[in-house]
C-alpha cells in the first residue's frame, strides 16, 4: 500500500511548501562529536529531527516513511551509489545529507566511485585512460594509483561524516569477491561473483554507517576494479534494499525532447516504450538497462531513485519526491466483459475500497447487475486494472452519450484510459487526501457542495451537466476552465496525464464554479473614498466575472463611480440597515460584500447581513470580504484569516464565506517570517522595523499623510502595541505546526514599530528573526524559494528588494538574506544571542496589501481561479545600485 500511496498527492489544502535542507537541521546538532561506543542517535535529538522532517512533507506522510523503513532490518533501508564527482563537489551538502537520515535512526549503505579524481591522478602521472567498451582498462599501473585515490576519496567522506558526529566505518575491501571480467581485454577489471554481507551488517550492529569503495577481489586476493554502479547494484541484489539511490549533480533523469525532468517511471507498462524514444540512447538507455535488470531480480517493494544529495531527505520522505523514482509497477489490463476479468479478485478490492460496496449501500453483485444492463440498452462499460488487482477503474458510457463517466476507481494508474477516452468526467469529495492528483489531470474543475467535478477533453459546461445531470454555471460556455493544480505534486508517469476518482454524496455545502467566463458575479462595496476602495474598483473593472452592483461611500454619494467601465454607476450612501435589506435577497442581489472601512466600524454591516441571512442556506449567502482588522482575531472560527499562501486550506474548505483581509504591514511580515517558523528561538522576539508610504495614513488629513511635513523626513508612531503587532503573532500562532515551539498557550510575540515616509505607496520591511541553529544566507534563499514554489504573488529573490521597484505592483518580494559572520568560518560558531537571520520584504501597501489581497480572497471564495483578475507580471529583476 504504501508504494501506492506514494503516488497519491496530498490534498489541494495541504500543500507542502517548507523544504527543510539538510544543512540547516544539522549544524545545530554538529559542535558536538557523538561518544564512539553510542550506537544509535540520542532520543530528543532524533525528535528534533523527526520534527523538523515535518516541513518537507505532511506529518502523516514522515511518519508513514519512517515507519516503512524502521520496519525492515537496518541493512534493508538504502543502498546509495555516489558518484566521484559528488565528493570533490559536494562533499558537505552530501555529509549533511546521510547524516540527516542517520539522526532518525536509519543507516543508509553507501558505495562510492572516484573516477574524475583517478583521471586526474593519471594525467598527473603521465598515464593515459583508456576504455574499451565504456569499461576502464585497468592494468598494474592503473589499479595501483587507483587503490590510493579510492582510499583517500572514502577517507574523505568518512572525516565529513565524524565531523558531523556522525559514527561511519571506512571499507574498502573484503565485501566484493569478483572474477576477471576479461582478462586479456580490460586487465585487472573484476565482475562480482559473491558478496559478503556480513562486512557491511557488522558495521551496523556497531552503529557506523558502511562507506565502501567498489573493488573487488579474486578469492586468491587480487584486487580488481569494479564500476561502482555495478556494485553498488550486486550489493542491491543481496541485500534487497527498499531503496537503491544514485546520486547525481542533475537531481534525476531528464526528457531529452522537453528538457523537462522525469519524476516517475512504471517500468513494466513503460521501459518498451522508453527506449523507442529518440533521446534514450547510449548511456541513458545503459543505464536504464542496468536498472529494469536490476529491479527485476529484487522484490516489488524496492525502487530506484536518481536524486542530488541536496534533495535527499525530499525523495525519501514525501509524496511529491524530489528526483526520478523508477520501479518496476504492474502491468495494466482493460476489459468490456466481464466475464475475461478475475471476479472474486475485483469483488475483494472493490468490498475493501470502493465507498458505496464497503458502506453496505450498494453489493458487487449488483453493481455488476448495472454494467449488464448498461450494455444490453446499448451503453458500454470498460473496466481497467492491474495484474495484481491493486487497482481498479470503470467507465460508463449510457446509451446515446458520447463521454464517458469515471464511476468507480480505486488507486492511481490511468495511462490506458486516457488513451481509450478523448473525454471524461468525475467526481472527487472536497475533502479527498489526493486532490492535487485530480487537478494534475484536469482540464477543468467546478466545486459544488462536498463535492469537486473534474473533466478533461471538453470545453463546454453544458456537457458535463448533462451527464451529470447536475445544474451548474448557468454561464460556463466557452473555453474549459484550466485547472490550478496545488503545488508540489509529482507527475506520477512519464507518459499518462488525466484521471482519478471516487464517488461521493452531494451536500447543500456552498457550491461556485471554477468554470470562466460565466455569469457576472455582483459585488457591494462598501467605503469606496479611500485609496483601497479606489484600487478595488480598477481591479473589479478589468475583472472577468465581477461587476460593481453598489459602490457606497458617505462623502460622494450621488458622484459617478470613476474609473469603472462596465456600466454607469453612482456613488450611493448605505446604511447598515440598507444594506441588511439588500442582502434578505440573498446572493440574488449581491454575491459578494466588501467591507473597505475603518476600524471599528465594520461589524454593524456584518450584523446586519448575518441577521437577514441567518434564514437561508449556506450557499445562498453572500460573502463577506472585510479589509478591516475588526475579524482578524475571531475565535469563533466563522471568520477565515485571508492570507492564502499561509492559510490557503481554510480558505478553500471554509463553509461561512467570511473572510477577514490581513493588514498590510501584518501580510508582509508573516510571509517573512512563516518559512522560519520550525527553528524560530522561543526566548526571543522577532523584530519588524516597517516604512510605509503615506497613502497608509488614509485619506483623512493628518501630519503622517501631509507631503509637506514629510519632506526629508521620516516619522514613526504606535513605536508600541501597534495593531499589526499583535496580528502578526497572532496569525503566525494559528498557523504553526504542533510541533513548532509556540501556540495558542505560548503564542509567539513579535516587535513592531512601523514608520511613515515621503513616498505615496508601497511598505519596506527589515525583519530580524532569531533562530535556535545556524544557518547560511544561501541556505535561507533556498528555503524561502522552496517555502513559496507555486505562489504567485510572492517572489523570492536573492538581493534585497527595493520598494519603489515593488510599488503599483500586486506581488510582494521577499530577499536580501542576511546572516551574522561565523567567528571562525565554521558553521555553529555563532553563539545563541547572535544566530538570526535578516530578511527583506517589499510590498505595495494598496495592493498585495490589501486590495489585491481582497480580490485573491473573493476568487477563492467564490470558486474561481484564485489568480483571476490580478495582473500578474513577470519576476522582477531587482538590484541595488
Amino acid at each position: 500500500m504504501l508504494r501506492a500511496t506514494r503516488f497519491l498527492k496530498k490534498g489541494a489544502g495541504a500543500i507542502t511548501r517548507i523544504s527543510a535542507t539538510s544543512k540547516h537541521v544539522l549544524r545545530s546538532s554538529a559542535t558536538q562529536q557523538r561518544p564512539y561506543h553510542q550506537a544509535g542517535p540520542d532520543t530528543s535529538e532524533k525528535e528534533t529531527i523527526v520534527k523538523l522532517l515535518y516541513n518537507i512533507g505532511s506529518k502523516k506522510e514522515v511518519e508513514q516513511y519512517l515507519r516503512h523503513f524502521s520496519s525492515v532490518e537496518s541493512q534493508k533501508f538504502a543502498v546509495i551509489k555516489v558518484g566521484g564527482a559528488v565528493i570533490s563537489d559536494d562533499l558537505a551538502t552530501l555529509a549533511s545529507a546521510l547524516t540527516f537520515l542517520n539522526r532518525v535512526g536509519l543507516y543508509p549503505i553507501v558505495v562510492h566511485g572516484a573516477g574524475p579524481q583517478l583521471n586526474t591522478r593519471l594525467a598527473a602521472a603521465n598515464i593515459e585512460a583508456r576504455y574499451e567498451d565504456g569499461i576502464r582498462i585497468t592494468d598494474g599501473p592503473t589499479l595501483a594509483i587507483a587503490r590510493e585515490v579510492f582510499a583517500s576519496e572514502n577517507r574523505k567522506l568518512v572525516e565529513a561524516l565524524e565531523r558531523l558526529g556522525t559514527r561511519a566505518r571506512p571499507i574498502t575491501g573484503g565485501v566484493f569477491v569478483a572474477d576477471y571480467l576479461d582478462k586479456d581485454k580490460y586487465d585487472r577489471v573484476g565482475k562480482i561473483v559473491k558478496v559478503n554481507r556480513e562486512v557491511v551488517e557488522s558495521s551496523i550492529r556497531a552503529g557506523c554507517l558502511p562507506i565502501l569503495t567498489s573493488l573487488a577481489e579474486t578469492p586468491e586476493g587480487q584486487i580488481l576494479n569494479v564500476n561502482a554502479d555495478i556494485a553498488a547494484g550486486e550489493l542491491a541484489r543481496v541485500l534487497e534494499p527498499l531503496k537503491i539511490v544514485y546520486l547525481n549533480e542533475k537531481n534525476g533523469l531528464y526528457n531529452g525532447t522537453t528538457g523537462k525532468k522525469i519524476e516517475t517511471i512504471h517500468l513494466d507498462e513503460e521501459y518498451q516504450d522508453l527506449l523507442k524514444e529518440p533521446w534514450v540512447k547510449y548511456g541513458t538507455k545503459l543505464k536504464l538497462k542496468e536498472i529494469k535488470e536490476l529491479l527485476d531480480t529484487l522484490p516489488r517493494s524496492s525502487s530506484v531513485a536518481i536524486i542530488s544529495a541536496e534533495h535527499l531527505h525530499k525523495e525519501l520522505f514525501t509524496h511529491s519526491g524530489a528526483g526520478t523514482l523508477i520501479m518496476r509497477g504492474h502491468r495494466l489490463f482493460c476489459e468490456q466483459d466481464l466475464a475475461k476479468v478475475d471476479s472474486d479478485r475485483l469483488r475483494a478490492l472493490f468490498k475493501e475500497h470502493d465507498p458505496a460496496i464497503a458502506s453496505g449501500e450498494t453489493t458487487a453483485a449488483s453493481y455488476w447487475q448495472e454494467l449488464a444492463q448498461t450494455k444490453k440498452s446499448g451503453g458500454q462499460y470498460w473496466v481497467y486494472g492491474d495484474e495484481p488487482y491493486q487497482v481498479a477503474a470503470v467507465v460508463v458510457r449510457k446509451p446515446g452519450q458520447t463521454v464517458g463517466v469515471l464511476d468507480k476507481f480505486i488507486a492511481t494508474k490511468s495511462a490506458l484510459i486516457t488513451r481509450d477516452h478523448s473525454k471524461l468526467v468525475w467526481r472527487v469529495p472536497r475533502g479527498d487526501d489526493n486532490l492535487s492528483w485530480h487537478f494534475e489531470r484536469a482540464d477543468g474543475s467546478w466545486a459544488i457542495g462536498d463535492e469537486i467535478v473534474f473533466w478533461y477533453g471538453i470545453k463546454d459546461w453544458s456537457e458535463v451537466s448533462s451527464i451529470l445531470g447536475t445544474a451548474g454555471p448557468t454561464a460556463a460556455a466557452g473555453a474549459a476552465p484550466q485547472a490550478k493544480a496545488p503545488a508540489g505534486t509529482r507527475t506520477y508517469s512519464t507518459m499518462a496525464r488525466r484521471m482519478a476518482v471516487r464517488n461521493a454524496a452531494p451536500s447543500s455545502r456552498r457550491s461556485y464554479s471554477t468554470a470562466s467566463p460565466g455569469s457576472p458575479l455582483r459585488v457591494g462595496l462598501i467605503g469606496a473614498r479611500g485609496y483601497t476602495g479606489r484600487e478595488l474598483i480598477r481591479l473589479i473593472d478589468s475583472h472577468p466575472r465581477y461587476e460593481l452592483a453598489y459602490v457606497s461611500s458617505r462623502e460622494l454619494a450621488g458622484k459617478p463611480v470613476p474609473n469603472y467601465t462596465k456600466s454607469q454607476l453612482d456613488h450611493v450612501n448605505l446604511s447598515a440597515q440598507q444594506v441588511g435589506d439588500i442582502a434578505k435577497n440573498g446572493r440574488s442581489d449581491v454575491d459578494v460584500w466588501v467591507l473597505a472601512l475603518p476600524n471599528g466600524v465594520a461589524s454593524p454591516f456584518v450584523a446586519a447581513i448575518d441577521e437577514a441571512t441567518a434564514s437561508l442556506r449556506a450557499d445562498q449567502q453572500p460573502v463577506i470580504v472585510d479589509l478591516s482588522a475588526d475579524y482578524r482575531f475571531d475565535s469563533s472560527k466563522r471568520w477565515a484569516y485571508g492570507l492564502p499562501e499561509l492559510h490557503r486550506e481554510k480558505l478553500v474548505g471554509s463553509t461561512t464565506g467570511r473572510i477577514a483581509n490581513p493588514g498590510c504591514y501584518a501580510t508582509g511580515s508573516q510571509l517573512g517570517i512563516a518559512p522560519l517558523l520550525p527553528y524560530l528561538d522561543p526566548t526571543r522576539l522577532p523584530s519588524v522595523f516597517g516604512v510605509s508610504g503615506y497613502s497608509g495614513a488614509g485619506t483623512k488629513p493628518s501630519p503622517k499623510n501631509d507631503p509637506a511635513f514629510l519632506k526629508d523626513n521620516l516619522i514613526p508612531y504606535s513605536p508600541v502595541n501597534h495593531i499589526h503587532e499583535r496580528e502578526i503573532g497572532y496569525s503566525l500562532t494559528r498557523a504553526a505546526k504542533p510541533e513548532y515551539p509556540f501556540n495558542a498557550a505560548n503564542p509567539l510575540k513579535v516587535q513592531f514599530t512601523p514608520h511613515v515616509a515621503s513616498f505615496f505607496q508601497g511598505i519596506g520591511l527589515t525583519l530580524h528573526v532569531p533562530l535556535r541553529l545556524s544557518i547560511t544566507a544561501k541556505d535561507v534563499h533556498e528555503l524561502f524559494k522552496e517555502f513559496y514554489r507555486g505562489e504567485r504573488l510572492v517572489h523570492v529573490t536573492e538581493t534585497a528588494p527595493l520598494v519603489r521597484d515593488n510599488a503599483e505592483k500586486h506581488y510582494a518580494v521577499v530577499g536580501g538574506f542576511a546572516v551574522p559572520p561565523q567567528s571562525d568560518g565554521a558553521a555553529g560558531s555563532v553563539s545563541l544571542a547572535e544566530r538570526r537571520v535578516v530578511v527583506n520584504v517589499t510590498l505595495d501597501n494598496l495592493l498585495k496589501g490589501a486590495a489585491t489581497q481582497a480580490i485573491q480572497n473573493m476568487n477563492i471564495a467564490l470558486g474561481l481561479d484564485e489568480y483571476a483578475g490580478i495582473p500578474l507580471q513577470e519576476e522582477p529583476a531587482i538590484s541595488l545600485a
